[in-house]
């Protein structure tokens, strides 16, 4: 399969691991490399599609195929700059993207282009930033400090320590500092 894919976008890069065929393509190639999975490699079932940040170099946009006569998965994946997340909509080609594309602009702000209906599908009215997002801050540990950040006793003003306590069974005034 690997070289189908690899015939077909000569740009693309190929490998399988573990069985399953992962393909990178160029987001000017994404929504061929999928036609060209659901119709040259009867991938028809679509399973999922998400977004990783990549940091500096942008978002990925991962899709899972699968072929339920062959049995075999493919695994799409394209980099769209992080300056201008846009993408062509999978919805076209796979029914079932839209609302894991959905998501994927709510969370991370990749804008599906010729999307039907992108609109936010988790959070709630008003919210603001994409929380999957590595520089989203987390409001929470502004306000409030993580409780986990130091052991109990240390540091300046900290929680109190932890009461001493003897393990089950050892009698009362028994060990070394009896």
């Amino acid at each position: 399969m690997s070289d189908a894919f690899v015939t077909r976008f000569p740009d693309a890069e190929a490998a399988t691991n573990l069985g399953e065929l992962t393909v990178d393509v160029a987001p000017t190639e994404w929504l061929t490399a999928l036609t060209f999975a659901r119709d040259d490699l009867d991938c028809g079932y679509f399973d999922w599609l998400t977004g990783v940040d990549e940091l500096e170099d942008g978002f990925r946009v991962v899709v899972h195929v699968y072929s339920l006569d062959g049995h075999h998965h493919v695994l799409l994946r394209t980099l769209v700059p992080k300056e201008e997340p846009v993408l062509a909509s999978a919805v076209t080609v796979y029914r079932g993207a839209n609302w894991h594309e959905r998501e994927t602009f709510e969370m991370f702000g990749v804008v599906f282009d010729g999307h039907p209906d992108l609109k936010p599908l988790l959070l709630p009215d008003g919210f603001e930033g994409h929380p999957l997002r590595k520089d989203f801050v987390l409001a929470a540990r502004v306000a409030k400090a993580w409780p986990g950040a130091k052991e109990p006793g240390e540091g300046g003003g900290g929680a109190p320590s932890r009461r001493k306590n003897l393990p089950p069974g050892v009698p009362q005034g028994w060990g070394p500092n009896a």
